[in-house]
């Protein structure tokens, strides 16, 4: 039989004296007892700290020849896991007590801050965290307290988003999702863009989160600027879906860059003008483009497909002419690597983690608490991203050889 240790005999002598009482029925009576007896031990723990900083000179008395000695105590309420507590704080005469267990100027000895803080990197709003401390705690949360504590990682955010990067990413991928934000008292749509890279390593990684209003050539540069500022010297590939200004902002920040179209978003925004009835066909006849073995007969097919539906809808296949040049780059590579780069997937399972903040609030009531939240709820998608890229070997040697010199 394993010998109990002393902490183990101290609990069960404590749980006899409580059993004692007669009034313990169930679980719920063992918490409430804790309760009451929670601001008593802390007490007890704080004086036993006082006696160890003053030493023999406890208590003034006429031998007592040292000017520092107790002199009483001030009370104080604070948050803790068991509720909000008033306690004796035991004071000296010359306020050199410094008391580790309730440090001074603290109010919360819980970790209530941070699960405000998860709590809202989760998407709650306001109301809904005020209702999860009081049902917790017995006690609610403010508006201004939640800003306040969620504030506190304003300075870790920063620093994240200037981090250095690496600098070589053989794929990036950008894609978009949308929150209504008040703004001067209106509250409007904002893009969230996510620029997400994946690592010589083959490790993903998310560059960078921009918030903006509108698309263009200007708030591209300033973003791609802000990634090469940081120590990005080469993307190979940069997919992403129509972007607004995009292509020409590659064009000056990164010259040697491909940029790829994501094949997903082009055939559903060539749907969108499709009737229902011809959908699953009119979408089997586009896939037939993206997956064919080479760019000559990928064009052949395209053609193909504009001569078939031609009479039905005459003009829905002109993007496709049109935007060849950023359809056509994946057909060098091989399926693995096509796989990777004409479809933002890679971004999609990240960014339906941002879509689920959508669900608990409507509106965020400024673009900074936009910002937090997205910094935090990225923080917790991307904790566990360890693992390479599957086959990333195979794929690195493909892109040593086409990209020679580069990587």
């Amino acid at each position: 039989m394993k010998e109990k240790n002393e902490e183990d005999e101290l609990l069960e002598r404590i749980a006899k004296e409580m059993m004692k009482s007669g009034d313990i029925k169930s679980a719920f009576d063992v918490e409430e007892k804790l309760r009451k007896s929670f601001g008593k031990i802390i007490k007890s723990m704080l004086e036993a700290e006082m006696d160890e900083h003053l030493g023999n000179n406890k208590y003034k008395h006429e031998d007592n020849k040292q000017d520092n000695y107790r002199n009483g105590y001030s009370k104080k309420k604070v948050k803790s896991n068991m509720g909000e507590v008033e306690l004796e704080i035991p004071r000296d005469r010359k306020s050199e007590f410094e008391p580790v267990v309730v440090p001074k100027h603290s109010r919360d000895i819980s970790k209530l801050e941070t699960q405000i803080i998860e709590l809202y990197g989760m998407g709650n709003t306001t109301r809904q965290i005020s209702e999860f401390v009081e049902n917790l705690y017995g006690f609610g949360v403010s508006a201004e307290m939640v800003s306040n504590i969620t504030d506190k990682i304003i300075p870790e955010m920063e620093e994240w988003k200037s981090r250095r990067l690496e600098e070589v990413y053989p794929f990036v991928y950008i894609d978009a999702i949308h929150f209504n934000v008040k703004t001067n008292g209106v509250i409007g749509k904002n893009a969230a863009y996510v620029v997400l890279g994946i690592s010589k390593n083959g490790i993903k990684e998310v560059l960078g989160i921009y918030v903006g209003e509108s698309e263009s050539s200007k708030f591209w540069l300033s973003v791609l600027n802000d990634i090469k500022n940081r120590g990005v010297k080469d993307i190979l590939v940069l997919s992403s879906d129509g972007l607004t200004g995009i292509q020409e902002s590659i064009k000056v920040a990164y010259p040697k860059t491909e940029h790829q179209t994501c094949m997903v978003h082009f055939v559903r925004n060539t749907l969108k003008y499709v009737n229902h009835k011809d959908k699953a066909q009119f979408a089997q006849d586009l896939k037939a483009i993206y997956t064919a073995s080479s760019e000559e007969m990928g064009k052949k097919i395209m053609i193909d497909v504009q001569e078939k539906w031609k009479e039905k809808y005459p003009v829905v296949m002109n993007r496709w002419e049109e935007n060849w040049s950023v359809i056509c780059p994946f057909y060098k590579f091989s399926q693995r690597i096509r796989k990777m780069i004409y479809t933002t997937n890679s971004i999609e399972s990240l960014n339906s983690g941002y879509r689920r903040l959508n669900k608990g609030r409507n509106i965020y009531p400024s673009v900074q608490a936009l910002n937090k939240v997205l910094y935090l709820a990225t923080k917790r998608i991307t904790k566990n991203w360890t693992s390479k890229v599957p086959e990333w070997g195979e794929c690195l040697r493909e892109l040593e050889i086409m990209y020679e010199g580069r990587i």
